[in-house]
């Protein structure tokens, strides 16, 4: 099942990004991201309880292990989303998003060091498959793709831009480790009450910072709801999808694959402006691919 369910949050992200993407304009960055937390914290919530109804599960009292690992999860993404504006401001910035892309790679390192979840032959091929293919993508310089990599790798932006794939990869695998420290709940039960968890707490630093510091960009947040209940819908679909894969497999395994929101981005991106492939692109998205086939045959 976790095949479906990571493929349907790839999807749920890419039109999330999308709708946040709107939001940007209006409410800057770091307003948009709060927009994921605030207004998905009540779906979480709505989710939380329709599966506890469904399964007649109790939703067991949160140990302390798993709000550890909640919270290591929650700020993991916070500093990842934090590194990403930062990267984002340097000169050299597309040096830094390309290293913020082996994310992947980062979650099969701290996986295997926090979980011990150690990966096979084939599974080691797909990340880089699936890495090499985003880098192409995503290039820090489109006519010299890999060079440009090596040349910028002791920038500062390089090093922001680590900094953020393994902030994401840290949060991946913090919240995997929480559902598994959720007792003898369901996966899907665990996964739930873990994204309440994580959202209600990003909900109060992010919001209780831009409280402090930006009163007006959570003024304005609260203004424009009409469209933010959108975002706040897809982003808490699209995280219950991922934290629910988390709970039934491997990390690697679910990030690897989840390289396809990529390719749906990208697609969807093209589509709308009718441009040509090029074949450095068309080589990337066909790595993914092939990184994403191996990944589910493994």
């Amino acid at each position: 099942m976790w095949i479906p369910i990571t493929i349907f949050a790839a999807f749920a992200q890419t039109v999330r990004n999308a709708a946040q993407r709107h939001l940007v304009s209006e409410l800057g960055t770091l307003g948009a991201t709060l927009v994921r937390f605030l207004y998905g914290l009540p779906f979480a919530l709505a989710w939380l309880a329709i599966l506890a109804i469904a399964t007649k599960e109790v939703v067991q009292a949160p140990s302390v292990t798993f709000l550890s690992w909640c919270a290591v999860g929650a700020l993991g993404q916070i500093a990842a989303t934090a590194l990403l504006l930062q990267t984002m401001r340097e000169r050299n910035f597309a040096v830094g998003v390309a290293y913020s892309k082996t994310e992947v790679v980062q979650v099969a390192v701290f996986s295997l060091a926090l979980l011990g979840d150690r990966i096979n032959l084939a599974t080691g091929l797909a990340v880089a498959s699936g890495t090499v293919g985003v880098l192409l993508l995503a290039p820090a310089d489109p006519q010299r793709p890999f060079a440009s990599l090596v040349e910028g790798f002791a920038s500062r932006s390089a090093l922001l831009g680590i900094g953020c794939g393994a902030g994401f990869a840290i949060a991946a695998v913090a919240f995997r480790a929480a559902t598994q420290a959720a007792g003898e709940s369901s996966p899907a039960l665990a996964a739930a009450l873990a994204l309440v968890v994580a959202q209600a707490m990003q909900t109060l630093v992010l919001g209780g910072w831009l409280l402090v510091r930006r009163p007006d960009v959570v003024a304005r947040t609260l203004r424009a709801w009409r469209v933010s209940l959108f975002a706040g819908f897809m982003g808490a679909a699209a995280s219950a999808a991922w934290f629910t894969a988390f709970a039934i497999q491997s990390v690697t395994y679910v990030r690897t694959l989840g390289l396809v929101e990529m390719l749906f981005s990208y697609v969807v991106s093209r589509r709308l402006f009718r441009e040509q492939l090029r074949g450095r692109e068309i080589a990337g998205m066909l790595l993914i691919v092939a990184g994403a086939v191996v990944i589910t045959l493994a």
